[in-house]
Parts: C-alpha cells; sequence; structure tokens
C-alpha cells in the first residue's frame, strides 16, 4: 500500500506533523537532506509506526499514491525553490506540492503560477501552534491552487485543532491567501506578545511585584476576557524555577530574535496604506532590545526616572488589565482591516468570520476573544473596522479609563510602552472627526504646491494657493494612500 502523502524537512516541525498525521490513520513517506536523520526518527519518535522512510526524492515520490501530495516542511526563501526545482521532473500533471513553511505570499503567488504552467498543483499554507501545535492539532490556513484542496483536506482537517466539533482549518483563497493571512497571524502574534511584555513590565518595574505575584495575575486573568495561550504560558512561565529556586525569567537575557514575518506584515501594511502602528511597534521593540550594549551605555548617561509608585496597587493593577485587553482589540482591529484592504487590492475573496474560526484553536493567537471576532463578521461580513461592532464599542467603553492610567503610569516612571501608548494614538485618531492634516495639507501646498481639498466644495477638487505672493499657480502632482 502506497502512503498518502509524502513529507520533506524533519526538523521539529516535520516530525510532529508525521506523528499527527500517522495517529489520524494516514501513511506517511518521509525524506531529509540529512538522510540519518530519517533513519533517527524511524528508530526513535516514529518507531512501530507505519510511516514510511526514504533516502532520496525519487524514493519518496515513487512511494506516494496518485495524485502524488509533497509536503516541505523546509525553511522558507530559495530552500522551497530549490526542491520545487527537483521534483518537478518526478512528478505527473495533477500532482500537488505543499509548502507549509513561514512562506512570504508573494513568493507564493509565483510558485502558484509557474507551477500551473506545468499542470502542477501548488499549496501554500500556513502552520500555526509550534511544537505542540504540530504534535496535537494546530492551526492550518491554506491557499494556492483550489485544484489541489480536496485532496489535500481530508488530511488537514483531520490533524487540525478542533473546536466544538469543527476543524481550525479551511480553504483560505487563491494563489499566496494562506501565507498572507498567516503573515498576518505572526504580525498579531508579535502584538499580542509585546502587550503582555508592557504589562509584565509595568508591574515589575512599576508595582515592584515578584514572578510569583504576577504568575497569581496572569492566571486569574486567564480565567477571564483575556483567556488565551499567550496568557496561559506566561502564567506559567513566571512561576518557573531555576534550578536555584529563582525565577528563572529573571535570569533570561532582554534581548528578543525574530524572523521576519513581523517586519514583512508591517512593510505590506505600508505598501497598502493602512496604519498597523501596534505591530510596527512590535517589531521596532524586539529590535531595540536588541541593541542591549547601546542601552546599557544609555543607561548609565540617560538615567531614568526613580520615582515610585504610591497609590491603589490593585487598582492600578485592574488598569493594566484594561490597557492589555483595550490595545489587543486594536491590535486586531488593525490586523484586519489589513486583510480587508489586502483582500480587495489582491483579489483573494478573505472571509474573515473564517480566519477568526482558523484562529480559535491549534495556533499560537489562539483565545476566547477570536470567538468575538468571528461573531462580529458573522453579524456583518462588510465591517468595516472591528471597533465599529457593538461588542468592541462597549468593550472599549469600558477599559478607556483604565487604559489610560496605565499609560500614564509608564510616562510618570520612565517605563516604555510603545504598544499601548501607540494603540491608545491610533484608537483617539481612528475616533477623531477632524485631524490636523488640514495644516499638513497647508504645508505640502506651502513648500511644494501640492494641493489640497476644501471642506466647503466637492470630495475630489483639488486647490492651490500662491502662499507667499511670489509663487506660482501651477500645482505639482500628489498621490493618496
Amino acid at each position: 500500500m502506497k502512503a498518502n502523502i509524502g513529507l520533506i524537512g524533519l526538523a521539529v516541525m516535520g516530525q510532529n506533523l508525521v506523528l499527527n498525521m500517522n495517529d489520524h490513520g494516514f501513511k506517511v513517506a518521509v525524506y531529509n537532506r540529512t538522510t540519518s536523520t530519517v533513519d533517527e526518527f524511524l528508530a526513535g519518535p516514529a518507531k512501530n509506526s507505519q510511516v514510511v522512510g526514504t533516502h532520496s526524492l525519487e524514493e519518496l515520490v515513487d512511494s506516494l499514491e496518485s495524485p502524488r501530495i509533497v509536503m516541505l516542511m523546509v525553511k522558507a526563501g530559495d530552500v522551497v525553490d530549490q526542491y520545487i526545482d527537483k521534483l518537478i521532473p518526478l512528478l505527473s500533471a495533477g500532482d500537488i506540492i505543499v509548502d507549509g513553511g513561514n512562506s512570504l505570499f508573494t513568493d507564493t503567488n509565483r510558485r502558484t503560477a509557474s507551477l500551473k504552467e506545468k499542470n502542477i498543483n501548488f499549496i501554500g499554507t500556513g502552520v500555526s501552534g509550534g511544537e505542540e501545535g504540530a504534535r496535537n492539532g494546530p492551526s492550518i490556513m491554506p491557499g494556492g491552487n483550489k485544484a489541489a484542496w480536496p485532496s489535500v483536506k481530508p488530511i488537514f482537517q483531520a490533524i487540525s485543532a478542533q473546536v466544538n466539533g469543527e476543524p481550525c482549518c479551511e480553504w483560505v483563497g487563491d494563489n499566496g491567501a494562506g501565507h498572507y493571512v498567516k503573515m498576518v497571524h505572526n504580525g498579531i502574534e508579535y502584538g499580542d506578545m509585546q502587550l503582555i511584555c508592557e504589562a509584565y513590565q509595568l508591574m515589575s518595574e512599576g508595582l515592584g511585584l515578584s514572578a510569583d505575584e504576577m504568575h497569581a495575575i496572569f492566571a486569574e486573568w486567564n480565567q477571564g476576557e483575556l483567556s488565551s495561550y499567550l496568557i496561559e504560558i506566561t502564567a506559567n512561565i513566571l512561576a518557573y524555577k531555576d534550578d536555584d529556586g529563582l525565577p528563572l525569567v529573571d535570569k533570561i537575557l532582554d534581548t528578543a530574535g525574530q524572523k521576519g514575518t513581523g517586519k514583512w506584515t508591517g512593510i505590506n501594511a505600508l505598501d497598502l496604506g493602512i496604519p498597523l502602528t501596534l505591530i510596527g511597534e512590535s517589531v521596532f521593540a524586539r529590535c531595540l532590545s536588541a541593541q542591549k550594549s547601546e542601552r546599557v551605555t544609555a543607561a548609565h548617561l540617560l538615567p531614568k526616572r526613580t520615582q515610585a509608585f504610591t497609590g491603589d496597587k490593585q487598582g492600578m493593577i485592574n488598569a493594566i488589565r484594561d490597557a492589555l485587553y483595550a490595545a489587543k482589540i486594536i491590535s486586531y482591529a488593525q490586523g484586519f482591516r489589513l486583510m480587508r484592504e489586502a483582500s480587495k487590492e489582491y483579489k483573494l475573496s478573505l472571509n474573515y468570520g473564517e480566519i477568526a474560526l482558523m484562529w480559535r484553536g491549534g495556533c499560537i493567537i489562539r483565545s476566547q476573544f477570536l470567538n468575538d471576532i468571528k461573531q462580529a463578521y458573522q453579524d456583518n461580513p462588510e465591517l468595516e473596522n472591528l471597533l465599529l461592532a457593538d461588542f468592541f464599542v462597549n468593550a472599549m467603553k469600558k477599559a478607556d479609563e483604565g487604559w489610560r492610567k496605565a499609560v500614564i503610569l509608564g510616562l510618570e516612571l520612565g517605563i516604555p510602552t510603545p504598544a499601548f501608548s501607540s494603540a491608545l494614538a491610533y484608537y483617539d485618531g481612528y475616533r477623531t472627526e477632524r485631524l490636523p492634516a488640514n495644516l499638513l495639507q497647508a504645508q505640502r501646498d506651502y513648500f511644494g504646491a501640492h494641493t489640497y481639498e476644501r471642506v466647503d466644495q466637492p470630495r475630489g477638487k483639488f486647490f492651490h494657493t500662491n502662499w507667499t505672493g511670489h509663487g506660482g499657480k501651477t500645482a505639482s502632482s500628489t498621490y493618496t494612500v
């Protein structure tokens, strides 16, 4: 009996996806560039399974039933293209290549089109959930050539996380839609993590709370509206002790790494002219953390304020919780607004309620909160911004006062809150009927004759003023985003 699917790349995610597929009754053939890894896998984690080990791409392809499905779990970029080039001569019309890595969506667009010309179907799929998700049920976001979906659907939906009997996997859209949604997912993940870190620093440095005290607070928060995987693991991390009995978190160097998906999200937001301020600040916060030696020098030359908090500690903890919840809403509102613009610009036809459903289980940003997002888009599929949905309007009203108190605490004590603060600035700007861009447009027209519109004239009609009396009447070209 031939295998149902082949998988290339036996790193942590690849191995766990294979074991997950095996548990669900699918026969998987595996290949790894370092072939000894295949033998070690079969002798170890995959022992006594029906997993088939192969030592060449030819052997892998020959072991598969038709249409052949080959899934790549390799490093994004050139490596994916190299494997595709090697597989093409071995495959037949109607066969399927799946890229399960964190590829840039434009690369997936290119690969889908190129392989279609060769009668090979391509799927670019986001897989979220880390090692645990891959093993026990990830969130899977497939896109590409829809002709391939019926063949991979039974496998992907079987191994994905299940919420209320529904798989956290559904077809996202054509071309790079799956990887686009995964990119935005990762951007929101950056935002969620930064927000939690800011709450942690306000409580530890600002309020002087111990790791054990904060463990109890995050554990409590995980029982309410903030319930999520990231809040849960934060509580666990804060409780974890090193060999000497002291909190391990206090011994970890404060320099954060990143793999680029958050940066890609920010760049795409700039390309589409969509304010994605919170995620952008989250990326920059990681960049700033990496400048450790400079920060150590600056800390001695530019000392922070030493003012101590003297108010109602429990009241401020509640305010920080409100700030975390409100800013989290902003992060998702910005992320979904970006997807809305991308869907229109790239003709992706995204279903936002289905995306929220796919993110409810298995993935890193899974949370109770996503049920509210799904409901908002179910009530109004054409919703322009989550902040306009009744549930979120009420949530923001309730959290407003505490959110501002938390940001003020950071300002007073010199504790950076880039995500909390930028989210608040976006919120205040979004609900401001008249922004100072009228002055900005006057400045642009003054120095560059870029023109402006008037409030007493129809939209789309542009004017230029000779501000100095010695300028000309000729206007410069302009553009909008």
